[in-house]
C-alpha cells in the first residue's frame, strides 16, 4: 500500500523520537487528517503525553519539529489541541499518483489461504426473490473483492431441497396439478414450483378454516390436518427412499434449477461448487449419532437427540427427532464437515440474513463441542432484511417481488429514460443498443442500490431512487465513467503524465488522495465482510471526479502537460470506476 512505508517511517521515528523510553507501540496512533483541518496525516499525541512529561502543545510541537526534519516529505505542521496534523509535499502525491499505475497497486497478492464463502442457498419449493438478492449481490461481491485482496476463494451455495416445505409443494402438484408441466403452461421452472407451494398453503388454510368453523380449537385444527398429515407423511417416505416419492422430488427439483440458472445468468452470477441438504444431511446424522457415543450429545426418553450448550448462554438444541428424521442445524453440521473435507479452509464465511444469528451462534459451538478445530474460522455475515416501500414481503401468501420481475421492471425504466434522451433514433440498430444499455444501467441501479447500504442495516429498496442518474447511484457512477471515456477518446494522442513543475490545485490533490486510498478501501471490505465501504468509495470518487471536471479545464489547454497530467488522472479515476464496479458485479458502458 502507498502509505504503509510511510506511515512505517513516521511510527520509527516516533520510537527513535522516545528511544530512552520503552514506548508502547499502541500508543503511537496515525490516522488521516479531518476534512476540516489543513494536513494529510495526524499523530494522536495524547497516548504519547505519559512518555514526554510535557505539555499537549509542547509534545506536539517538539515531535512535529522532529519529524519535519527527518522527512523531506513533510513539508509543515499544525497543532489542533492532542492533534498533530502533518502536511505532505507535492512531491509526494506526485509519486503516489505514479505509483498507483504500477502493479496495480500492489493488490492481487497472494495471501495462500483459502477462504470458502456460501451464498444464495435457495429453497426448491419456490423462485428467488427480493431477500435472495440482497444475499446474492452481497456473497458474489465479497467473494470478488476477497480474491483481490489475494485469497483463493470458492463459491459455493447450499440448495435446500428437502424438508416439510419441499413435500409441500410435491403434494399439492400430486393433487392439484393434473400433470401440467412448466413447458406446458410456459412458465420458469422455479415460478411454476413456487406456485404449488402457495397453493398447498391456501388449501391448509381453507381446511384449517372449516375445521375451526366446525367447532375445534386452532391447535386441534391443525393436529387433524389431513394436508399437513399427507406432507409429514411424505417427507417420512422421502427419507425411507420410497421409489415414487423420489421420482417426483426428482422431477420437481429439476424443473427449480432450470429456473435459478436463468435468474443467475441474468445477475452474471456461478458457484464453484453446490452442496444439497438432501446429500449433507446424512453426514450431519452420522456425526450426530457418533457424538452420542462421545457424551457430546444425549438421547431423551422418546429417542430424540439434543446438546445441552446452557453453560454458554444458549438453549438446549434438538439434532434429531424422535422418528430419527434430521432437523436444519443437523444438515449444516453435515454441510460444514464435507466443505473442510473438500476445501480445507483457512475460512468459511456464511451469507445469511440476522434473523439467523442465534442459529449460527449454537452452530459454531455445536462444531466446536465436536472437536473439530476449524470451527473457530467460521464467519457469519449477517445482514439486515429488505423491504419494499408496501411493506414486507410473505412467501408463503404469494406477496413477493421475484428477482426475474424487478430484473425486468428496472431495466424497462432505464429504457425509458434512455429512449426520453432523445440521443437514439428508432432503427433497429439503435433499437438493440438501447435494449443492451438499459440492461447495463438497469443491472447498476439494482445492484449498486443493495449493495451501497451496510450489510447490517435494513433497507428499503425503491426502484425510482436507484435509477436516478444525478443520485447517489450506480448509473450516476456509470454516467462518470462514460465521460472520462468521451474525454480519452477526444484527447487523442496524450502521455501518461504523473509529475507537474507546478504547486498542485486543491481539485487535483484531493483526487490523487481518493485514488490511492483504493487499496486501503478493498482491504478494508475484505477485512470488515462490507462491499459498502467499496460502493461508497466508488461514489465518492465519481463525486470528486465530477467537481474536478467542472472546476478546472481537461482539453484545449496551452500547457500540454498539465493537460496530459488532468488526463492521466482522468484515466486512473476511470480505471478505478470500471475495476471498483466489477467487484461488485457491475459492467460499465463506454457510453451513455
Amino acid at each position: 500500500m502507498i502509505f504503509d512505508k510511510h506511515i512505517n517511517d513516521i511510527s520509527s521515528l516516533i520510537l527513535k523520537y522516545f528511544k530512552n523510553l520503552k514506548i508502547d507501540n499502541t500508543h503511537i496512533q496515525l490516522q488521516k487528517t479531518r476534512k476540516e483541518f489543513t494536513g494529510d496525516w495526524t499523530v494522536v499525541i495524547f497516548p504519547l503525553l505519559k512518555y514526554s512529561n510535557e505539555s499537549i502543545e509542547s509534545t506536539a510541537s517538539n515531535l512535529g519539529v522532529y519529524l519535519k526534519g527527518h522527512l523531506n516529505y513533510i513539508t509543515s505542521f499544525n497543532i489542533v489541541k492532542g492533534f498533530l496534523n502533518l502536511e505532505f509535499s507535492d512531491q509526494f502525491w506526485f509519486d503516489a499518483l505514479d505509483f498507483s499505475f504500477l502493479q496495480n497497486f500492489e493488490i492481487n497478492k497472494s495471501r495462500e489461504q483459502s477462504i470458502v464463502i456460501e451464498f444464495s442457498s435457495p429453497n426448491t419449493n419456490k423462485p428467488l426473490h427480493l431477500g435472495h438478492l440482497r444475499n446474492i449481490l452481497l456473497g458474489d461481491a465479497m467473494a470478488n473483492i476477497l480474491k483481490t485482496d489475494g485469497y483463493n476463494v470458492s463459491k459455493v451455495q447450499v440448495i435446500n431441497d428437502r424438508g416439510i416445505h419441499i413435500c409441500k409443494s410435491m403434494l399439492a402438484w400430486l393433487k392439484f396439478g393434473r400433470d401440467e408441466t412448466p413447458d406446458s403452461v410456459n412458465m420458469k421452472g422455479d415460478f411454476f414450483v413456487g406456485k404449488y407451494y402457495v397453493l398447498f398453503e391456501k388449501k391448509y388454510q381453507l381446511e384449517q378454516k372449516e375445521l375451526i368453523d366446525s367447532g375445534m380449537s386452532e391447535d386441534q385444527a391443525k393436529s387433524k390436518s389431513i394436508l399437513l398429515s399427507e406432507a409429514k407423511n411424505m417427507l417420512l417416505q422421502w427419507e425411507a427412499g420410497d421409489e415414487s416419492v423420489m421420482e417426483l422430488w426428482k422431477k420437481m427439483n429439476s424443473w427449480v434449477y432450470a429456473g435459478f440458472e436463468e435468474t443467475y445468468k441474468k445477475l452474471g452470477v456461478n458457484f464453484d461448487k453446490n452442496y444439497y441438504e438432501s446429500q449433507t444431511y446424512l453426514i450431519g446424522k452420522k456425526n450426530v449419532l457418533n457424538g452420542i457415543d462421545e457424551q457430546v450429545f444425549y438421547s431423551e426418553k422418546d429417542a430424540s437427540v439434543w446438546i445441552d450448550l446452557s453453560d454458554y448462554g444458549l438453549d438446549k438444541k434438538i439434532l434429531l427427532r424422535a422418528d430419527g428424521t434430521a432437523v436444519y442445524i443437523t444438515q449444516d453440521i453435515g454441510t460444514a464437515i464435507l466443505r473442510f473435507d473438500d476445501f480445507q479452509f483457512h475460512k468459511m464465511i456464511y451469507t445469511v440474513g440476522n434473523e439467523q444469528n442465534y442459529h449460527f451462534e449454537v452452530l459454531f459451538k455445536i462444531l466446536e463441542k465436536m472437536g473439530f478445530q476449524w470451527s473457530n474460522n467460521l464467519f457469519h455475515l449477517s445482514y439486515g432484511m429488505v423491504s419494499l416501500p408496501d411493506g414486507k414481503m410473505k412467501s408463503r401468501e404469494g406477496n413477493v417481488v421475484d428477482i426475474d420481475e424487478l430484473i425486468f421492471d428496472i431495466r424497462q425504466k432505464a429504457k425509458l429514460i434512455i429512449q426520453d434522451s432523445n440521443k437514439f433514433n428508432s432503427s433497429q440498430e439503435n433499437n438493440k443498443s438501447i435494449d443492451e444499455l438499459s440492461e447495463v444501467i438497469g443491472d447498476a441501479a439494482l445492484k449498486y442500490f443493495i449493495l451501497k447500504t451496510d450489510a447490517k442495516k435494513n433497507m428499503l429498496f425503491n426502484t425510482e431512487e436507484s435509477i436516478d442518474f444525478n443520485g447517489h447511484t450506480g448509473p450516476f457512477i456509470q454516467y462518470t465513467y462514460a465521460r472520462i471515456q468521451s474525454i480519452l477518446k477526444s484527447a487523442k494522442k496524450w502521455n501518461r503524465v504523473c509529475h507537474v513543475d507546478r504547486t498542485l490545485l486543491p481539485e487535483e490533490k484531493n483526487l490523487i488522495q481518493i485514488i490511492i486510498d483504493y487499496p486501503n478501501v478493498i482491504n478494508n471490505s475484505a477485512t470488515n465482510l462490507n462491499p459498502s465501504l467499496l460502493a461508497n468509495y466508488l461514489y465518492n470518487l465519481a463525486k470528486n471526479y465530477n467537481h474536478f471536471y467542472q472546476k478546472l479545464r481537461i482539453l484545449g489547454l496551452e500547457n500540454k502537460i498539465d493537460m496530459d497530467f488532468r488526463i492521466t488522472i482522468s484515466e486512473k479515476v476511470s480505471i478505478l470506476i470500471s475495476c471498483g464496479m466489477n467487484l461488485l458485479g457491475i459492467n460499465v458502458p463506454q457510453k451513455m
